[in-house]
Protein backbone atom coordinates (compact mmCIF):
# COMPACT_ATOMS: atom_id res chain seq x y z
CA UNK A 1 0.00 0.00 0.00
CA UNK A 2 1.09 3.57 -0.73
CA UNK A 3 1.06 6.33 1.88
CA UNK A 4 -0.37 9.39 0.08
CA UNK A 5 0.77 12.97 0.48
CA UNK A 6 -1.41 14.80 2.96
CA UNK A 7 -1.70 17.86 5.16
CA UNK A 8 -3.88 18.75 8.14
CA UNK A 9 -5.46 21.97 9.33
CA UNK A 10 -8.18 22.89 11.80
CA UNK A 11 -10.98 25.28 12.66
CA UNK A 12 -12.65 25.77 16.02
CA UNK A 13 -15.08 22.92 15.25
CA UNK A 14 -13.31 20.65 12.77
CA UNK A 15 -10.10 18.98 11.60
CA UNK A 16 -9.53 19.10 7.82
CA UNK A 17 -7.36 16.46 6.13
CA UNK A 18 -6.30 17.10 2.54
CA UNK A 19 -5.10 13.90 0.83
CA UNK A 20 -3.53 13.68 -2.64
CA UNK A 21 -4.78 10.47 -4.30
CA UNK A 22 -5.13 11.03 -8.05
CA UNK A 23 -6.91 8.70 -10.48
CA UNK A 24 -9.12 6.89 -7.96
CA UNK A 25 -12.86 6.29 -7.73
CA UNK A 26 -14.51 8.25 -4.95
CA UNK A 27 -17.04 5.45 -4.45
CA UNK A 28 -14.23 3.15 -3.29
CA UNK A 29 -13.18 5.37 -0.38
CA UNK A 30 -13.36 3.65 3.00
CA UNK A 31 -13.06 5.89 6.05
CA UNK A 32 -12.99 4.84 9.69
CA UNK A 33 -12.95 7.03 12.79
CA UNK A 34 -12.26 5.57 16.24
CA UNK A 35 -11.70 8.11 19.00
CA UNK A 36 -8.33 9.70 18.09
CA UNK A 37 -7.63 7.29 15.23
CA UNK A 38 -8.52 8.11 11.62
CA UNK A 39 -7.92 5.64 8.80
CA UNK A 40 -8.56 5.82 5.08
CA UNK A 41 -8.29 3.12 2.44
CA UNK A 42 -8.72 3.67 -1.27
CA UNK A 43 -6.76 1.33 -3.50
CA UNK A 44 -3.73 1.63 -3.75
CA UNK A 45 -3.54 4.20 -0.91
CA UNK A 46 -3.75 3.68 2.83
CA UNK A 47 -3.50 6.36 5.51
CA UNK A 48 -3.84 6.07 9.28
CA UNK A 49 -3.45 9.11 11.53
CA UNK A 50 -3.45 9.33 15.31
CA UNK A 51 -4.56 12.76 16.57
CA UNK A 52 -3.92 14.22 20.00
CA UNK A 53 -7.66 14.51 20.74
CA UNK A 54 -10.87 12.72 19.76
CA UNK A 55 -12.76 13.30 16.51
CA UNK A 56 -16.19 12.04 15.45
CA UNK A 57 -18.18 11.47 12.29
CA UNK A 58 -21.49 13.32 12.38
CA UNK A 59 -23.73 15.32 10.09
CA UNK A 60 -21.16 18.12 9.94
CA UNK A 61 -18.45 15.74 8.72
CA UNK A 62 -17.82 15.31 5.02
CA UNK A 63 -15.52 13.83 2.37
CA UNK A 64 -15.19 15.54 -1.00
CA UNK A 65 -13.07 14.38 -3.91
CA UNK A 66 -11.91 16.69 -6.70
CA UNK A 67 -10.91 14.55 -9.71
CA UNK A 68 -9.37 17.57 -11.40
CA UNK A 69 -6.77 18.20 -8.69
CA UNK A 70 -6.68 14.65 -7.32
CA UNK A 71 -7.29 15.82 -3.74
CA UNK A 72 -9.68 14.21 -1.27
CA UNK A 73 -10.73 16.60 1.49
CA UNK A 74 -12.02 14.97 4.67
CA UNK A 75 -13.64 17.11 7.37
CA UNK A 76 -14.06 15.57 10.82
CA UNK A 77 -15.82 17.14 13.80
CA UNK A 78 -13.94 17.72 17.02
CA UNK A 79 -15.55 15.92 19.93
CA UNK A 80 -14.91 18.99 22.08
CA UNK A 81 -15.58 22.16 20.13
CA UNK A 82 -12.85 24.78 20.36
CA UNK A 83 -10.19 22.28 21.49
CA UNK A 84 -6.79 22.93 19.92
CA UNK A 85 -5.14 20.02 18.10
CA UNK A 86 -1.41 20.61 18.42
CA UNK A 87 1.35 19.42 16.07
CA UNK A 88 -0.87 18.93 13.02
CA UNK A 89 2.14 19.88 10.88
CA UNK A 90 4.29 17.11 12.40
CA UNK A 91 3.35 14.45 9.87
CA UNK A 92 5.65 11.76 11.27
CA UNK A 93 3.99 12.14 14.68
CA UNK A 94 0.53 11.77 13.16
CA UNK A 95 1.63 8.63 11.31
CA UNK A 96 3.14 7.02 14.42
CA UNK A 97 1.23 4.02 15.85
CA UNK A 98 -1.17 4.59 18.70
CA UNK A 99 0.84 4.44 21.96
CA UNK A 100 0.61 1.18 23.86
CA UNK A 101 -1.19 1.42 27.20
CA UNK A 102 -0.63 -0.81 30.18
CA UNK A 103 -3.15 -3.60 30.82
CA UNK A 104 -5.34 -3.24 33.92
CA UNK A 105 -4.18 -5.23 36.90
CA UNK A 106 -6.32 -7.47 39.07
CA UNK A 107 -6.20 -6.57 42.73
CA UNK A 108 -7.35 -8.97 45.43
CA UNK A 109 -9.04 -6.82 48.04
CA UNK A 110 -9.43 -9.54 50.63
CA UNK A 111 -8.50 -13.19 51.02
CA UNK A 112 -10.14 -13.73 54.39
CA UNK A 113 -12.21 -16.93 54.53
CA UNK A 114 -15.91 -16.16 54.91
CA UNK A 115 -19.06 -18.12 54.40
CA UNK A 116 -21.44 -17.89 51.47
CA UNK A 117 -20.47 -15.94 48.33
CA UNK A 118 -16.85 -15.41 49.48
CA UNK A 119 -16.03 -18.96 48.40
CA UNK A 120 -17.12 -18.14 44.86
CA UNK A 121 -14.89 -15.06 44.84
CA UNK A 122 -11.89 -17.11 45.99
CA UNK A 123 -12.54 -19.64 43.27
CA UNK A 124 -12.64 -16.87 40.65
CA UNK A 125 -9.35 -15.44 41.92
CA UNK A 126 -7.76 -18.88 41.86
CA UNK A 127 -8.87 -19.47 38.27
CA UNK A 128 -7.49 -16.09 37.21
CA UNK A 129 -4.13 -16.85 38.76
CA UNK A 130 -4.01 -20.17 36.92
CA UNK A 131 -4.34 -18.51 33.52
CA UNK A 132 -1.54 -19.50 31.19
CA UNK A 133 0.94 -16.89 29.99
CA UNK A 134 -0.57 -17.08 26.52
CA UNK A 135 -4.08 -16.48 27.85
CA UNK A 136 -2.89 -13.50 29.91
CA UNK A 137 -1.19 -11.97 26.87
CA UNK A 138 -4.38 -12.46 24.87
CA UNK A 139 -6.42 -10.64 27.52
CA UNK A 140 -3.85 -7.85 27.59
CA UNK A 141 -4.01 -7.62 23.80
CA UNK A 142 -7.78 -7.18 23.88
CA UNK A 143 -7.47 -4.40 26.43
CA UNK A 144 -4.72 -2.72 24.36
CA UNK A 145 -6.43 -2.54 20.98
CA UNK A 146 -4.81 -5.81 19.83
CA UNK A 147 -1.29 -4.51 20.39
CA UNK A 148 0.67 -6.84 22.65
CA UNK A 149 2.37 -5.06 25.51
CA UNK A 150 6.09 -4.61 24.85
CA UNK A 151 8.66 -4.04 27.52
CA UNK A 152 12.35 -3.27 27.18
CA UNK A 153 14.45 -5.98 28.87
CA UNK A 154 16.09 -4.83 32.09
CA UNK A 155 19.35 -6.57 31.24
CA UNK A 156 21.25 -6.93 27.99
CA UNK A 157 20.49 -10.33 26.43
CA UNK A 158 23.21 -12.93 25.98
CA UNK A 159 24.90 -12.48 22.60
CA UNK A 160 25.42 -15.60 20.52
CA UNK A 161 27.28 -13.73 17.78
CA UNK A 162 30.54 -11.80 17.70
CA UNK A 163 28.81 -8.95 15.86
CA UNK A 164 27.67 -5.94 17.85
CA UNK A 165 24.76 -3.57 17.46
CA UNK A 166 24.93 0.16 16.88
CA UNK A 167 22.91 3.07 15.55
CA UNK A 168 19.66 4.42 16.96
CA UNK A 169 18.90 2.56 20.21
CA UNK A 170 21.42 -0.10 19.06
CA UNK A 171 18.87 -1.47 16.61
CA UNK A 172 21.23 -2.13 13.68
CA UNK A 173 23.96 -4.53 12.63
CA UNK A 174 25.58 -5.92 9.44
CA UNK A 175 25.70 -2.52 7.72
CA UNK A 176 29.51 -2.56 7.65
CA UNK A 177 30.21 -6.17 6.72
CA UNK A 178 31.82 -5.11 3.42
CA UNK A 179 33.06 -1.75 4.60
CA UNK A 180 36.59 -2.36 3.26
CA UNK A 181 35.20 -2.42 -0.29
CA UNK A 182 33.01 0.69 -0.09
CA UNK A 183 35.73 3.38 0.10
CA UNK A 184 34.27 4.66 3.34
CA UNK A 185 36.92 7.23 4.24
CA UNK A 186 35.32 8.30 7.52
CA UNK A 187 35.11 4.80 9.00
CA UNK A 188 37.69 4.65 11.79
CA UNK A 189 36.99 1.06 12.84
CA UNK A 190 38.11 -0.60 9.61
CA UNK A 191 37.03 -4.19 9.08
CA UNK A 192 36.33 -4.49 12.82
CA UNK A 193 33.25 -2.25 12.65
CA UNK A 194 30.98 -5.28 13.16
CA UNK A 195 32.88 -6.68 16.13
CA UNK A 196 34.26 -3.76 18.18
CA UNK A 197 32.71 -3.22 21.59
CA UNK A 198 31.74 0.29 22.63
CA UNK A 199 34.90 0.68 24.72
CA UNK A 200 37.06 -0.40 21.76
CA UNK A 201 35.28 2.04 19.45
CA UNK A 202 35.93 4.87 21.88
CA UNK A 203 39.59 3.94 22.23
CA UNK A 204 40.03 3.80 18.44
CA UNK A 205 38.24 7.12 18.04
CA UNK A 206 40.46 8.95 20.53
CA UNK A 207 43.59 7.37 19.04
CA UNK A 208 42.60 8.46 15.53
CA UNK A 209 41.85 12.01 16.69
CA UNK A 210 45.29 12.26 18.29
CA UNK A 211 46.93 10.97 15.10
CA UNK A 212 45.09 13.49 12.92
CA UNK A 213 45.81 16.44 15.20
CA UNK A 214 48.20 18.88 13.50
CA UNK A 215 49.72 21.61 15.67
CA UNK A 216 51.07 23.57 12.70
CA UNK A 217 47.69 23.63 10.97
CA UNK A 218 46.01 24.93 14.11
CA UNK A 219 48.67 27.57 14.70
CA UNK A 220 48.50 28.72 11.08
CA UNK A 221 44.72 29.17 11.27
CA UNK A 222 45.09 31.00 14.58
CA UNK A 223 47.70 33.37 13.14
CA UNK A 224 45.81 34.07 9.90
CA UNK A 225 42.15 34.02 10.91
CA UNK A 226 40.69 36.74 8.70
CA UNK A 227 38.46 34.33 6.77
CA UNK A 228 37.54 32.41 9.90
CA UNK A 229 36.35 35.65 11.48
CA UNK A 230 34.09 36.16 8.45
CA UNK A 231 32.62 32.70 9.04
CA UNK A 232 32.08 33.49 12.71
CA UNK A 233 30.25 36.74 11.91
CA UNK A 234 27.87 34.99 9.46
CA UNK A 235 24.26 34.65 10.66
CA UNK A 236 22.50 31.31 10.27
CA UNK A 237 19.07 31.73 8.58
CA UNK A 238 17.39 29.26 10.98
CA UNK A 239 18.39 31.50 13.86
CA UNK A 240 17.68 34.98 12.52
CA UNK A 241 14.47 34.20 10.59
CA UNK A 242 11.41 35.87 12.12
CA UNK A 243 8.87 34.46 9.66
CA UNK A 244 6.14 32.09 10.85
CA UNK A 245 7.33 28.50 10.65
CA UNK A 246 6.05 26.45 7.73
CA UNK A 247 7.53 23.29 6.22
CA UNK A 248 8.29 23.29 2.51
CA UNK A 249 6.83 20.78 0.05
CA UNK A 250 10.22 19.06 -0.11
CA UNK A 251 10.29 18.71 3.67
CA UNK A 252 6.74 17.34 3.72
CA UNK A 253 7.71 14.72 1.13
CA UNK A 254 10.74 13.77 3.22
CA UNK A 255 8.47 13.28 6.25
CA UNK A 256 6.27 10.88 4.30
CA UNK A 257 9.30 8.78 3.40
CA UNK A 258 10.39 8.36 7.02
CA UNK A 259 9.93 4.92 8.62
CA UNK A 260 6.73 4.13 10.54
CA UNK A 261 8.02 3.06 13.93
CA UNK A 262 7.09 3.18 17.58
CA UNK A 263 9.95 3.53 20.07
CA UNK A 264 10.00 2.36 23.67
CA UNK A 265 13.26 3.76 25.06
CA UNK A 266 14.11 3.48 28.72
CA UNK A 267 14.63 6.73 30.68
CA UNK A 268 18.41 6.44 30.38
CA UNK A 269 18.15 5.78 26.63
CA UNK A 270 15.95 8.87 26.23
CA UNK A 271 18.45 10.91 28.23
CA UNK A 272 21.28 9.74 25.98
CA UNK A 273 19.30 10.42 22.80
CA UNK A 274 19.10 14.10 23.73
CA UNK A 275 22.87 14.16 24.27
CA UNK A 276 23.53 12.49 20.92
CA UNK A 277 21.20 14.99 19.27
CA UNK A 278 23.52 17.77 20.45
CA UNK A 279 26.48 16.18 18.63
CA UNK A 280 24.41 15.93 15.43
CA UNK A 281 23.45 19.59 15.60
CA UNK A 282 27.07 20.61 16.23
CA UNK A 283 28.23 18.83 13.05
CA UNK A 284 25.37 20.42 11.12
CA UNK A 285 26.22 23.85 12.55
CA UNK A 286 29.89 23.52 11.53
CA UNK A 287 29.08 22.36 8.00
CA UNK A 288 26.39 24.98 7.36
CA UNK A 289 28.48 27.81 8.86
CA UNK A 290 31.68 27.01 6.94
CA UNK A 291 29.71 26.72 3.68
CA UNK A 292 27.21 29.46 4.59
CA UNK A 293 24.22 27.12 4.24
CA UNK A 294 25.18 26.07 0.71
CA UNK A 295 26.26 22.37 0.76
CA UNK A 296 29.21 21.26 -1.36
CA UNK A 297 30.40 17.80 -2.48
CA UNK A 298 32.52 17.73 0.70
CA UNK A 299 29.60 18.41 3.05
CA UNK A 300 28.77 14.75 3.68
CA UNK A 301 32.41 14.00 4.54
CA UNK A 302 32.55 16.99 6.90
CA UNK A 303 29.39 16.00 8.77
CA UNK A 304 30.43 12.36 9.15
CA UNK A 305 34.00 13.23 10.18
CA UNK A 306 32.89 15.56 12.98
CA UNK A 307 30.12 13.28 14.32
CA UNK A 308 31.60 10.65 16.70
CA UNK A 309 28.70 8.21 16.36
CA UNK A 310 29.08 8.23 12.56
CA UNK A 311 32.79 7.80 12.02
CA UNK A 312 33.43 5.67 15.12
CA UNK A 313 29.91 4.45 16.01
CA UNK A 314 30.55 6.07 19.39
CA UNK A 315 27.47 7.92 20.69
CA UNK A 316 26.96 9.89 23.89
CA UNK A 317 27.26 9.84 26.84
CA UNK A 318 30.99 10.37 27.25
CA UNK A 319 30.73 10.47 31.03
CA UNK A 320 28.33 9.09 33.63
CA UNK A 321 25.18 11.25 34.02
CA UNK A 322 24.69 12.66 37.48
CA UNK A 323 20.90 12.46 37.14
CA UNK A 324 18.43 11.13 34.59
CA UNK A 325 15.91 13.83 35.46
CA UNK A 326 18.07 16.89 34.85
CA UNK A 327 20.92 17.84 32.55
CA UNK A 328 23.93 19.75 33.86
CA UNK A 329 26.33 22.14 32.14
CA UNK A 330 29.24 19.87 33.02
CA UNK A 331 27.50 16.93 31.36
CA UNK A 332 26.82 18.96 28.21
CA UNK A 333 30.40 20.20 28.16
CA UNK A 334 31.66 16.61 28.27
CA UNK A 335 29.26 15.74 25.45
CA UNK A 336 30.72 18.42 23.19
CA UNK A 337 34.40 17.74 23.87
CA UNK A 338 34.65 14.99 21.17
CA UNK A 339 32.88 17.27 18.69
CA UNK A 340 35.31 20.11 19.46
CA UNK A 341 38.29 17.77 19.10
CA UNK A 342 37.10 16.49 15.74
CA UNK A 343 36.36 19.98 14.44
CA UNK A 344 39.97 20.88 15.31
CA UNK A 345 41.54 17.74 13.82
CA UNK A 346 39.76 16.91 10.55
CA UNK A 347 38.17 19.72 8.46
CA UNK A 348 39.84 22.56 6.61
CA UNK A 349 39.12 25.38 9.08
CA UNK A 350 40.39 24.57 12.58
CA UNK A 351 39.62 27.21 15.13
CA UNK A 352 38.50 26.99 18.74
CA UNK A 353 36.60 30.27 18.32
CA UNK A 354 34.74 28.76 15.35
CA UNK A 355 33.83 25.71 17.44
CA UNK A 356 32.53 28.02 20.16
CA UNK A 357 30.32 29.74 17.60
CA UNK A 358 28.94 26.36 16.52
CA UNK A 359 28.02 25.66 20.14
CA UNK A 360 26.08 28.93 20.18
CA UNK A 361 24.30 27.83 16.99
CA UNK A 362 23.28 24.54 18.62
CA UNK A 363 21.94 26.46 21.61
CA UNK A 364 19.86 28.65 19.28
CA UNK A 365 18.48 25.66 17.33
CA UNK A 366 17.39 23.93 20.53
CA UNK A 367 15.87 27.12 21.93
CA UNK A 368 13.60 27.36 18.88
CA UNK A 369 12.05 23.96 19.56
CA UNK A 370 11.56 20.66 17.79
CA UNK A 371 10.42 22.14 14.47
CA UNK A 372 13.72 23.93 13.89
CA UNK A 373 15.69 20.96 15.21
CA UNK A 374 13.76 18.65 12.88
CA UNK A 375 14.48 20.94 9.92
CA UNK A 376 18.22 20.79 10.70
CA UNK A 377 18.08 16.98 10.85
CA UNK A 378 16.22 16.83 7.54
CA UNK A 379 18.92 18.95 5.89
CA UNK A 380 21.62 16.65 7.31
CA UNK A 381 19.68 13.64 6.07
CA UNK A 382 19.29 15.12 2.60
CA UNK A 383 23.05 15.68 2.33
CA UNK A 384 23.88 12.12 3.40
CA UNK A 385 21.10 10.49 1.35
CA UNK A 386 22.66 11.88 -1.82
CA UNK A 387 26.09 10.41 -1.08
CA UNK A 388 26.83 6.99 -2.53
CA UNK A 389 28.69 5.78 0.58
CA UNK A 390 27.73 7.89 3.59
CA UNK A 391 23.98 7.37 3.11
CA UNK A 392 24.40 4.41 5.46
CA UNK A 393 24.66 6.77 8.46
CA UNK A 394 21.34 8.29 7.50
CA UNK A 395 19.77 4.82 7.57
CA UNK A 396 21.11 3.76 10.97
CA UNK A 397 20.84 7.14 12.73
CA UNK A 398 19.02 10.02 11.06
CA UNK A 399 15.88 8.25 9.81
CA UNK A 400 14.96 7.18 13.32
CA UNK A 401 16.15 10.41 14.90
CA UNK A 402 13.86 12.42 12.63
CA UNK A 403 10.84 10.33 13.64
CA UNK A 404 11.79 10.39 17.32
CA UNK A 405 12.31 14.16 17.31
CA UNK A 406 8.89 14.86 15.82
CA UNK A 407 6.88 12.30 17.75
CA UNK A 408 8.68 11.93 21.08
CA UNK A 409 11.08 14.82 21.77
CA UNK A 410 9.89 17.40 24.29
CA UNK A 411 10.05 21.10 23.47
CA UNK A 412 10.49 21.82 27.17
CA UNK A 413 13.58 19.59 27.34
CA UNK A 414 14.97 21.14 24.15
CA UNK A 415 14.48 24.63 25.58
CA UNK A 416 16.28 23.57 28.76
CA UNK A 417 19.19 22.14 26.78
CA UNK A 418 19.43 25.31 24.72
CA UNK A 419 19.63 27.44 27.84
CA UNK A 420 22.26 25.20 29.45
CA UNK A 421 24.38 25.11 26.30
CA UNK A 422 24.34 28.89 26.12
CA UNK A 423 26.04 29.01 29.52
CA UNK A 424 28.25 25.95 29.06
CA UNK A 425 32.01 26.38 29.16
CA UNK A 426 34.35 24.09 27.20
CA UNK A 427 37.81 24.58 28.73
CA UNK A 428 40.66 24.46 26.24
CA UNK A 429 42.46 22.17 28.65
CA UNK A 430 39.68 19.55 28.22
CA UNK A 431 40.60 19.17 24.52
CA UNK A 432 43.95 17.70 25.52
CA UNK A 433 46.21 19.30 22.90
CA UNK A 434 47.75 22.28 24.75
CA UNK A 435 45.74 24.79 22.74
CA UNK A 436 46.46 27.68 25.07
CA UNK A 437 50.24 27.14 24.92
CA UNK A 438 50.15 26.97 21.12
CA UNK A 439 48.14 30.19 20.92
CA UNK A 440 50.57 31.90 23.31
CA UNK A 441 53.47 30.87 21.06
CA UNK A 442 51.73 32.37 18.03
CA UNK A 443 51.01 35.62 19.87
CA UNK A 444 54.62 35.85 21.04
CA UNK A 445 55.95 35.26 17.52
CA UNK A 446 53.62 37.89 16.10
CA UNK A 447 54.69 40.41 18.74
CA UNK A 448 58.38 39.71 18.08
CA UNK A 449 57.85 40.12 14.35
CA UNK A 450 56.08 43.43 14.85
CA UNK A 451 58.95 44.70 16.97
CA UNK A 452 61.47 43.68 14.34
CA UNK A 453 59.68 45.56 11.57
CA UNK A 454 60.82 49.23 11.38
CA UNK A 455 58.16 51.86 11.53
CA UNK A 456 57.38 53.41 8.14
CA UNK A 457 57.75 56.99 9.53
CA UNK A 458 61.16 56.11 10.92
CA UNK A 459 62.24 54.80 7.52
CA UNK A 460 61.21 58.00 5.74
CA UNK A 461 63.00 60.17 8.32
CA UNK A 462 66.11 58.02 7.99
CA UNK A 463 66.06 58.39 4.20
CA UNK A 464 65.55 62.17 4.49
CA UNK A 465 68.52 62.61 6.86
CA UNK A 466 70.70 60.60 4.47
CA UNK A 467 69.76 62.94 1.66
CA UNK A 468 70.54 66.07 3.68
CA UNK A 469 73.97 64.81 4.72
CA UNK A 470 74.77 64.04 1.12
CA UNK A 471 74.01 67.61 0.05
CA UNK A 472 76.18 69.06 2.80
CA UNK A 473 79.12 66.93 1.77
CA UNK A 474 78.90 68.20 -1.74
Amino acid sequence: MITPRFSCSQTAESVIISIYCPSVRASDVEISVDDTLFSLHINPYFLRLNFSHSVVEDDASSAKYDPGSGYLTVTLTKEIKGQEFKDLDLLAKLLAPRPTVSAPSIEVLSTQDTAGDDNDEHELVAQTQKLSLEQKELLEAVENDWQLLQEVPAEEPIKLSSRVHYGFLDMYSDYFVNVTYTENEVNELGSEAESCSLSERRRKRIKHENEKWDEEHYMADFADDEYIQELISWKHPHVVSSESFQYTEKENMAMLNLPRKEYLPTPIQTHNLYLTLITFLFSYAYESRTNQHDPTPESAWTICSITPCFSALDPSPYNSPSSLDDFTTSELSATLVPSYRRSLAFPLHRSFALSEKCREDVSSFLSRGKRTVFRCLLEMKDILDHHEVYYVYSKIWLDDFCVWTQAYASDQVLFELGSLLRDAVIPKSSIGWDLKQLEDIVRQDMNDENRREPDSDDESEYASSDGDSGSDSE
